[in-house]
């Protein structure tokens, strides 16, 4: 009976992701090697070249991981709500919820570290992007409209504003801090209703 070694008991490309994302997210991707992210795992590089041939193509893995990770839990799980402006009160806590969670650090990478990706790949996650983009700005132009809104915002730029308010949460947001979760959902809403759609 032939020994188990680490490597082929590595629950392989997840177990990469999961500890590149939290090196990505202390060091940053340019100050992070491949000879790290072995050395973190208890692997061989050989071991991780056999998983990923290079950290972009980590660096691209994660990036569209948190894409359908925003797919799943904001865009999905708010499509069934009828009414459009708690549709997009949803979207924001969710967004938010997203943003802040721990054990999803590929978030914050993404976020975070879009420029290193190579033309090709760093298109098809640009792609991705725009398309949430646009199913804010659509969500924003129903609630307009369903509120006769006077609001000289347009919906394009209510969507920047509001994904560039909450994608920056995790630059200064302490979870210990005097601002709670849902406190800051709350008040996200509030701000960006009394300013885009009121």
């Amino acid at each position: 009976m032939g020994t188990v070694t680490r490597e082929t008991t590595l629950d392989s490309r997840q177990e990469i992701l999961r500890t590149a994302a939290r090196l990505f997210q202390e060091q940053g991707y340019d100050a992070t090697s491949m000879n790290d992210v072995a050395a973190a795992l208890k692997l061989s590089k050989g071991g991780l070249y056999h998983h990923f041939q290079s950290k972009d193509e980590i660096l691209f893995d994660l990036m569209n991981h948190a894409m359908d990770i925003t797919q799943e839990r904001v865009v999905n799980s708010v499509r069934g709500i009828a009414d459009p402006e708690e549709r997009l009160r949803t979207l924001i806590r969710r967004h938010i919820g997203v943003v802040l969670s721990e054990r999803d650090r590929e978030i914050t990478v993404m976020l975070h570290e879009n420029h290193p990706l190579r033309p090709s790949l760093r298109k098809q996650i640009n792609a991705r992007k725009k398309e949430y983009v646009h199913f804010v700005e659509a969500l924003i132009t129903e609630v307009q409209r369903a509120r006769s809104s006077k609001s000289s915002v347009t919906p394009r730029a209510g969507a920047f504003a509001l994904l560039g308010m909450i994608n920056w949460i995790y630059q200064w947001y302490r979870p210990g801090g005097p601002l709670q979760e849902e406190d800051l959902a709350r008040q996200y809403a509030e701000i960006f209703f009394a300013g885009a759609v009121q």
